[in-house]
């Protein structure tokens, strides 16, 4: 079985840092672990940023500890440029650059806790999951 190919949409990182007990919990503390590959783009990095920090009061964590986070994110994940855009597709202008870097990198899934925002990925060969079905994916929950 291939490593699965995934990007991670920020209300997972979200979700893992306001409790550590959740699935989103366990996904981050496998990022890098060889279980499966994260991919990254400048867009969501940025995202990534701007998000914890004003969800900081929320987390568990410090504002060093989310640059640390996500410079640990970006040391482990394939980055990729884009220079295509599939915009407008999605309800959501920003989960338009989740499906374009997913597109890029040719990943398998986009983990999120919103399937329902990533309507018609079959088109481009991608499913939106969850993060319970990426942990049965990869053997960690049956």
């Amino acid at each position: 079985m291939s490593i699965p190919q995934i990007v991670l949409d920020t209300n997972v990182l979200v979700a893992g840092l306001r409790s550590r007990r959740g699935s989103s919990f366990q996904i981050l503390s496998l990022v890098g672990t060889g279980k499966f590959d994260i991919h990254l783009s400048i867009p969501l990095v940025l995202e990534y940023q701007e998000v914890l920090h004003r969800e900081l009061p929320n987390l568990y964590i410090t504002a060093e500890d989310i640059e640390n986070l996500v410079a640990f994110h970006c040391s482990v994940a394939t980055r990729h440029q884009i220079f295509f855009l599939w915009r407008p597709y999605l309800p959501d202008p920003k989960d338009d650059m989740v499906l374009e870097l997913a597109v890029k990198a040719r990943c398998d899934s986009i983990v999120t806790y919103n399937t329902r925002d990533f309507v018609g990925l079959e088109r481009f060969g991608l499913t939106a999951i969850g993060p319970v079905e990426l942990l049965r994916i990869i053997g960690v929950l049956s």
